[in-house]
């Protein structure tokens, strides 16, 4: 599997292993926060039929994770990564419970603090850096691997809480996942998921350890910032179809279990062709292909406001996965070829903090403007300009890299 690899690394089997279990860890975790997407309207039902409650549930949620992944990255750092994953499962069910309990401030704290900050914030973020830890020729592959959980998660669970949520309620259902949730990570982490080997500092090519000082000729904190806002900006429009995309089919005729079926396609296309743009980073480095998926994702979204049958939508779904998908990896892969890895503990959650409050803003976004003009076409539109913002910005920075890129954030 690995003969290609020089000895002089720090790849072995358990690498590989570690990151399955991260891809397992996750695609349970981040199973959390979608029964209330699948329930969008059977929970807005309950508060006069206003969309923004459930929404802004959810955005709390993303919030929090992102937030929390700052605090809880530090402590991952001295405790270590086993412990705050351990930690985190347990709070995820605790905000499942709440949340379960049905006020408006019983859901919103359930996912903003316990499903988010002190729950995923424990998990998402550590993993990240602790994952990456493991690797030296294949990093962007690895992180592309490990980060497809978020995507099964969203194509494995939402057709299963449809009918759950049909035959028992969406009460019922969060707290159930939530025990089950939590039996299904806790033994993972405890069994695999150990401290990382140590970097191999001399080591020369594409994953080298960066030196500090300018970065792209530009001065380092002016740089992390466009990437941070650039993350900002493409998660804003790639949260609306999966926060909304249920809600939106329904109020095209189309049955919630096709909706369901829809969210399940973006999010299963989007596992598939992560991990081809894994092996596309690895190559052309984390801003080529933040380039490339971008300009997909604006395509895909354009295409949204233009299709209302369902073939039509199940077509662009699948085209949806395929831009997105590559994106949040290819933000670390970037980071930790620009950045010292010394930094990584606190650059990569801060940036992933920005990721997550785009997905906050985007769902909290589709929600309040359906709201306002009682159909999700504003919505949209607001979406594709977030995301020219974001090609803009990713565009100006791979113009800033050497002619040969491949050198810089490929294979040397």
């Amino acid at each position: 599997m690995h003969s290609s690899i020089p000895a002089a690394t720090i790849e072995t089997r358990t690498s590989w292993v570690v990151a399955t279990v991260a891809l397992l860890t996750l695609a349970f975790s981040f199973g959390a926060p979608w029964v209330a997407v699948v329930a969008l309207k059977a929970i807005a039902a309950e508060f006069g039929g206003a969309r923004e409650t459930p929404a802004l549930a959810g955005s709390l949620g993303w919030i929090g994770v992102g937030v929390g992944g700052i605090v809880m990255g530090r402590v991952a750092e001295r405790i270590g990564v086993r412990w705050t994953v351990m930690f985190g499962a347990l709070m995820v069910c605790v905000g499942l419970v709440v949340s379960s309990l049905g006020g408006r401030w019983n859901l919103l704290v359930g996912h903003g603090l316990f499903i988010g900050f002190i729950g995923n914030g424990g998990i998402n973020a550590p993993l990240y850096v602790y994952v990456s830890k493991w690797f030296d020729h294949h990093r962007g592959s690895a992180l592309a691997l490990i980060s497809s959980g978020v995507y099964i998660a969203g194509a494995l669970w939402p057709p299963i809480f449809e009918r759950a949520v049909a035959e028992v309620g969406w009460r019922q259902t969060m707290w159930t996942y939530g025990l089950f949730e939590m039996a299904a990570i806790i033994p993972l982490a405890a069994i695999f998921l150990r401290a990382p080997p140590k970097s191999l500092r001399w080591r020369s090519g594409a994953f080298a350890d960066p030196k500090p000082g300018t970065v792209l000729g530009w001065p380092p904190g002016l740089v992390y910032g466009l990437l941070c806002a650039a993350a900002f900006l493409c998660c804003m429009p790639m949260a609306l179809p999966q926060g909304h995309l249920v809600a939106f089919c329904s109020d095209l005729g189309i049955a919630p279990s096709h909706g369901a079926a829809m969210l399940s396609v973006i999010l299963g296309t989007g596992f598939l062709s992560r991990q081809l743009w894994g092996a596309f980073s690895d190559r052309m480095g984390g801003l080529m292909t933040l380039a490339v998926c971008s300009a997909c994702q604006l395509a895909a979204l354009t295409a949204f406001t233009m299709t209302e049958d369902e073939i039509g939508l199940f077509t662009v779904a699948a085209f949806f996965g395929l831009g997105f998908s590559g994106l949040v990896p290819a933000y670390v892969l970037t980071l930790r070829a620009l950045f010292p890895v010394g930094e990584a503990s606190w650059r990569v959650p801060t940036l992933l903090m920005f990721s997550g409050s785009g997905m906050a803003a985007g769902a909290w976004l589709g929600g309040f403007l359906y709201d306002w003009f009682g159909y999700y076409a504003p919505a949209f539109v607001a979406a594709i300009g977030a995301n020219l913002l974001n090609l803009a910005i990713v565009v100006v920075l791979l113009l800033r890299t050497p002619a040969t890129p491949r050198r810089v954030f490929g294979v040397a």
